[in-house]
């Protein structure tokens, strides 16, 4: 188990390391960044530095987690990457409909792939399937998404790289907003933000505002309009879904 100071969720579990750029968004990836630096350490599961590697071995570990967890999936990976053998996004799946105490957080930017499997694969209703979003020239993966079997469907709209009007936020649960983070930081204009929280308010949508991000992203902090915005799905502690 990795504790993680992502905000919104508890625990990263990576299955799968490595990735390859598909975006914009992609441009300074942390999950690079951060494979970069493990290799140079000279962690065994990084030894192909961020080459996609399947880890088997870790398949195993949500089942020794008593405790029930909010778990990111593939923090350091995307499950959905066009080289990803099929068979193993099912051993993946096998795993989270297994293990219902926990709740699974999967993102992808993949979304053409995504939709393409969606109907072979078991979706229980602890799996939170999410896409990423960081510019109007990719709201097509909010389609895809739409249109998968997922029971909670989610938006990271990380990094926010310019304004996105007119969401399509029908059947999309939660949405995540934050600006880049680091030394090559892009910057993000607040009435990007304004806007995005104004849309998910009309549609009732939970809106959680992750970082301003920048040079400093702690001392840029998370509030917007004067308060921290933590919405999420409902779900209560025993980690059953509330569904309205």
């Amino acid at each position: 188990m990795s504790k993680t100071k992502i905000e919104w969720t508890e625990t990263t579990w990576n299955p799968t390391t490595g990735c390859t750029h598909i975006s914009i968004g992609c441009q300074n990836c942390y999950a690079e960044v951060m494979a970069k630096r493990l290799h140079a350490m000279g962690l065994k599961k990084y030894e192909n530095n961020f080459k996609l590697t399947l880890h088997p071995n870790v398949l195993i570990e949500p089942y020794q987690w008593k405790k029930p967890r909010m778990i990111f999936v593939n923090s350091m990976s995307d499950l959905f990457h066009e080289d990803m053998p099929f068979e193993y996004i099912q051993r993946v799946f096998k795993v989270m409909n297994d293990c219902k105490h926990h709740i699974f957080q999967v993102l992808t930017k993949r979304s053409n792939i995504l939709l393409e499997y969606s109907k072979n694969l078991q979706w229980t209703e602890n799996i939170w399937m999410g896409v990423t979003v960081e510019n109007s020239q990719n709201v097509k993966r909010i389609n895809h998404l739409q249109e998968t079997e997922a029971f909670i469907k989610f938006l990271s709209i990380e990094p926010l790289l310019g304004p996105i009007q007119n969401l399509e936020l029908q059947d999309i649960n939660w949405v995540i907003v934050g600006g880049e983070s680091g030394p090559k930081a892009r910057p993000m204009n607040e009435s990007w933000v304004k806007d995005i929280q104004s849309q998910c308010n009309k549609y009732h949508t939970p809106f959680f505002f992750k970082q301003w991000g920048g040079r400093n992203k702690k001392a840029a902090g998370r509030e917007l309009l004067g308060k921290t915005w933590d919405e999420m799905p409902s779900y209560n502690k025993s980690r059953d879904l509330i569904f309205a």
